[in-house]
Formats: structure tokens, sequence, C-alpha cells
């Protein structure tokens, strides 16, 4: 992520009033915005914040709800700028759905908005700290865990990590709590929602047990990836992240952490360096060449685009798992 903008109240304000402007002056023209089901079938309108949300409220919205996401396939979705237009359409939501501190610009656009029904994921489930390094210390002494942490917050709140999603465990706390919100804004419904969050509930279930079986005997228990977006999901399965820039997918390490990395592949038996696909694989493959690793793909799913490993949720993280334990040597 290069700069995160956060929108000024003021400007936030003129922007919702031009957004209401713009609707009603190109309301049934080529030129609006995709609204879900604005005007259709009754369906609950729900918008979501990124991909992860998004999944969510297909899954156990069913055919009950229209989804609209904020963030299009292929964005970054910390580099998210809203358009006037969108904010504009916030507003207008049965269901907004989000999660506190991956979006300073969406976080402020939609505490503007006012929905009644407004979800934010972060509270449906216990948020950590999560810096660089998680699972284990390698030496790095409390000056360089403090820098660490200093350097590496997504502008959630006391520092916390916000990337729940990366555990089915969590993930499916969170879907409770979607249930339970569209089954509030929509009771006619709530039986189906019911339905359709027990039945994803226990597909994440089988993915945690996946998770769990894949990982038990690996050769070693050290991955190194450039966005540190996996420390739930080592905690979860005993593993030991090394994050080359912490949080930032765009941030640029120093040499003393790149020292570090080095030392902790060759320590730990590491073979594989990891990057993603919605930014920069330089940092990664620079980091491979000097030390003679290989690269792969580890995918923070803040996205579906045509180089996801998948096509949904599901499908990138057993991707996910099978790059894990080629990568750590499971047996």
């Amino acid at each position: 992520m290069n700069v995160r903008r956060l929108i000024p109240s003021t400007a936030l304000a003129g922007a919702v009033a031009l957004g209401a402007v713009t609707l009603s002056a190109c309301t049934g023209t080529s030129d609006t915005v995709d609204k879900g089901d604005k005007g259709g079938s009754g369906r609950l309108d729900v918008v979501a914040s990124f991909y992860p949300m998004q999944y969510l409220a297909e899954q156990i919205g069913g055919d009950h709800v229209a989804v609209d996401t904020l963030t299009k396939p292929g964005v970054e979705p910390h580099d998210l700028e809203l358009k006037p237009r969108q904010i504009g359409e916030l507003g207008d939501a049965d269901v907004v759905l989000y999660l506190k501190g991956i979006q300073p610009a969406v976080d402020e656009a939609i505490a503007q908005a006012g929905v009644k029904n407004t979800v934010d994921a972060a509270t449906l489930t216990t948020l950590e700290t999560h810096g660089s390094s998680t699972g284990h210390d390698h030496g790095h002494g409390e000056e360089g865990h403090a820098a660490e942490e200093a350097g590496h917050d997504h502008g959630s709140e006391a520092g916390t990590d916000p990337h729940v999603w990366l555990d089915p465990v969590k993930y499916a706390e969170v879907a409770r709590g979607v249930g339970a919100a569209l089954a509030k804004a929509d009771p006619a419904h709530a039986a189906d929602y019911t339905k359709n969050t027990d039945a994803l509930v226990k597909k994440l279930g089988d993915l945690d047990a996946d998770f769990r079986d894949g990982l038990k005997n690996t050769t070693t228990k050290t991955f190194i990836t450039t966005h540190s977006a996996f420390g739930y999901l080592a905690e979860r399965y005993g593993l030991d992240q090394e994050g080359i820039s912490g949080v930032d997918p765009e941030s640029e390490p120093s040499p003393a952490r790149i020292k570090e990395i080095q030392d902790i592949a060759k320590k730990d038996k590491v073979s594989t360096v990891f990057f993603e696909t919605l930014a920069s694989d330089k940092t990664a493959r620079t980091l491979a060449d000097d030390t003679g690793l290989k690269t792969d793909v580890l995918d923070p799913l803040e996205g579906i685009t045509d180089k996801s490993k998948g096509d949904d949720y599901l499908q990138v993280m057993r991707a996910n798992l099978d790059a894990l334990q080629k990568a750590l040597g499971a047996k």
C-alpha cells in the first residue's frame, strides 16, 4: 500500500451530498452504479466493504439478498478511495457489512452514512495484536519487537490485527454474527439465514480440520511472507510467521530486517518465500534470489481475481494449505 488517505469529515459530508445529487440525476441511466436490488424483487440490499465480507453476505443471504461490494476485483483494498457516488449509495443500503481497521476511508464513510443495520465484523470475534513475527521469538529483543509493532498498524484500534478471515475458526464466529444481523434486518427469512449460516459454519469447520491434519507433521514450522496477514492462521495451526514488510504489503523492509530474515531462513530450514496476488512480488523475489529460496503464492484473500488459485474463499484457502504443506515439508 502506498499511501493511506483518510477523508476529512467536512470533505466527506460534501461527498455524501454530491453522491445523493448524482444518484437522483442519473437514476435509470447507464451511468448509475450497480445498487444491488433497489427497485427490484424486494431482496435485502447489502453493501460489503471487500471480498471476505462479500463472501459471507452471499453465502448466508442466498437468494434473499443483493450484494454490492465497495472494493472491486483486482483493487488492493487498503488503497481504496471511494467515489462520491459510492459514498452517497451507502446511505441507501439495508445492511452495511465491513471490517473496521482494514480500510480507513471506508470506516469513516460508513460512520457518516449512519445505516441502522451496520455490522462491524471486528466486533463479532476477538481481535489480537500481531507484528511481523508471530508464534515465537528469534532473538529480536524487546526493542526490535516494539519497533515492529509501531510500524505495522493497519489503523485498527490498539494496533490489533484485522485479518481474522484467514483463521477459519474466527471466520466462523464472524459468520454467525453476520447471520444474526441479516435475520434481524429481515426477520421474514430468518430461518433461511440460520440454515445458511449453519451450512457455512460446517464448511469452515471442515476447512479447519483439513488445516489441522495437513499441517500436523512438517519439517519446519516457519514460513516467510511479504505481507504479515497470517498471524491468526499461524497461531491456530502452530506455525511461525515471519513477515518481511509487516502488515503493509507495499512497505519497504529495512536492511536489518532483510538480514534477520536471511538468518531465520537458514536456521529454520525455510525453503520458500511467499508473496501475494494483489501486491508487488519484487521484495520476495529479490530475497529468494539472494538466499537461494523458492517463491510461491500465499493468498491473503482480500480479493478474487483471475490470478487467484480458486473461484471463492474455500478454494483459495485450500490452495493456501497446499502451498504451505509443500513449503513446510508436510509428511
